[in-house]
């Protein structure tokens, strides 16, 4: 089974890229990210005459996730768990049904610029950081829920963190960022040292390798990227990888996002 994740940075603004790019690389499985469209808008009959279910957790103008399966989509969550208040629309999780069942989550996790901070040190309260930290709080606990039931089970999705230096051509550019200030960076970990193994950085411990280019200040040809588009899987899916890759040539192409598909391959 093939599965990917792909932030494409606006439904209107891909509705020809992402199609192509579907059409071309034919995974089973997509989680999507930045739609940008509230439900009632997405164009699913483009994604459904092409055999994918559509399930999506939209919001208006920004944010908004979805999942396109050419399986079944069982038992299908909208919202990470933990803040009835939150209503940004950054989750949604199905299972999918292949030779053997897979919970699939998909995740838009907080940018968390500007970074806030009161004299101590800690996030000012209501500030974008303080509310990325408390996201993945909350995703710690979700994290642990999907172990708890011993099943495959992966999260997917544009993270916003660089785990580590070699993640970014130019780490130093980004110490004072929300995507890789060391509490950023340790939330992540505590997530990973929960059990969960890192898809891509399994398979290609090696630096260089980015899913993200600016738009700005000629990134994408200087490849000036960084790596925050991410696979974490349980130990039991884990056990069924197979490949991970990043298409990044889809970056070069007409109308791209600034994000690239990163897809992993498991033996279901």
């Amino acid at each position: 089974m093939k599965i990917a994740t792909f932030n494409i940075n606006g439904i209107k603004a891909r509705a020809q890229a992402l199609p192509d790019w579907l059409d071309e690389a034919q995974p089973d499985v997509v989680v999507l990210q930045e739609i940008k469209s509230v439900d009632e808008a997405f164009p699913r009959e483009v994604f459904e005459e092409r055999g994918y279910n559509v399930e999506t957790h939209g919001q208006k103008s920004f944010n908004g996730v979805a999942i396109l399966s050419k399986l079944p989509l069982e038992d299908v969550n909208r919202g990470l768990p933990g803040d009835d208040a939150d209503e940004q629309a950054r989750w949604i999780e199905a299972t999918v049904v292949g030779q053997q069942a897979i919970r699939i989550c998909g995740l838009y996790l907080p940018n968390g610029n500007p970074v806030e901070l009161e004299a101590d040190g800690t996030p000012v309260a209501g500030g974008k950081y303080a509310y990325k930290l408390a996201w993945m709080e909350r995703l710690k606990a979700r994290a642990q829920a999907l172990l708890d039931q011993e099943m495959p089970a992966l999260m997917a999705g544009d993270y916003n963190i660089i785990p580590q230096p070699e993640d970014a051509k130019r780490p130093e550019a980004w110490v004072e960022d929300a995507l890789h200030r060391p509490e950023s960076r340790a939330a992540y970990q505590r997530i990973l040292n929960l059990g969960f193994t890192e898809a891509f950085r399994a398979r290609h411990p090696e630096p260089g390798h980015y899913s993200f280019w600016d738009y700005q200040a000629g990134a994408w040809n200087r490849n000036d990227g960084i790596r925050i588009d991410h696979f974490l899987l349980t130990p039991q899916a884990a056990d069924l990888l197979l490949d991970c890759q990043i298409d990044k040539d889809v970056r070069g192409r007409e109308k791209p996002s600034d994000h690239v598909p990163v897809w992993v391959e498991l033996d279901l």
